[in-house]
């Protein structure tokens, strides 16, 4: 008999605490600053590739400091959010709200109208560096703990060896290997890993 499994361990919400910094420490603690209103530069850009954490301090830093205007993506922005984040811009220079933008590339290599883009790189940027796997290790046992169950270090590896290592497809990975383990009633353990991926990849 299956378990039905119950949310009890649903995906804690990006706050600047459970940020793994990695290489990225002195970016974490300019957020940190900007979400207390006391970093004294108004625009912040960030930039790195999927999955290194910018769209995690937005949404963390905007959850501290619900006054922070923010923009994520800005290399899909079209023509009028385009202006609207150029106005935006120019009011944290005059003393408005601070801005806080990520995007895939550094400000000169987005291809936005040129304004936006010298703009963009008006305030702070950081490039945002991935994780190496000793902090991707502590963030599958950290949030698996967090979930209330323990992660085997061979099944870390695992993970580690056969996953894109990007922290989205990991918490991804983790929420899936939480449900079935409680349907099943089963701890996780590798051949439960191997099973689930298994019929993961035949979805």
């Amino acid at each position: 008999m299956r378990q039905l499994p119950l949310p009890i361990s649903a995906a804690g919400e990006p706050s600047l605490d459970n940020y793994i910094a990695g290489a990225n420490a002195e970016a974490l603690e300019r957020m940190r600053s900007l979400a207390r209103g006391e970093l004294k530069e108004a625009i912040v850009y960030l930039w790195g590739e999927p999955g290194s954490g910018r769209t995690h301090l937005l949404r963390a830093a905007a959850g501290a400091n619900p006054a922070i205007v923010t923009a994520d993506d800005v290399e899909s922005l079209e023509g009028v959010a385009q202006q609207a984040l150029f106005s935006a811009i120019n009011r944290a220079r005059e003393g408005g709200p601070a801005v806080l933008a990520a995007g895939n590339a550094p400000p000169a290599q987005l291809g936005l109208r040129e304004d936006l883009r010298t703009r963009l790189g008006w305030g702070l940027v950081y490039h945002l560096k991935p994780l190496g796997d000793a902090e991707k290790a502590r963030y599958l046992r950290d949030e698996a703990s967090r979930r209330g169950f323990a992660l085997p270090e061979e099944v870390i590896r695992y993970l580690l060896n056969h996953l894109p290592r990007d922290l989205r497809r990991l918490r991804a990975v983790l929420e899936r290997l939480d449900r079935d383990s409680l349907a099943r009633q089963r701890a996780v353990t590798l051949p439960l890993v191997r099973d689930v991926l298994s019929k993961s990849d035949d979805d």
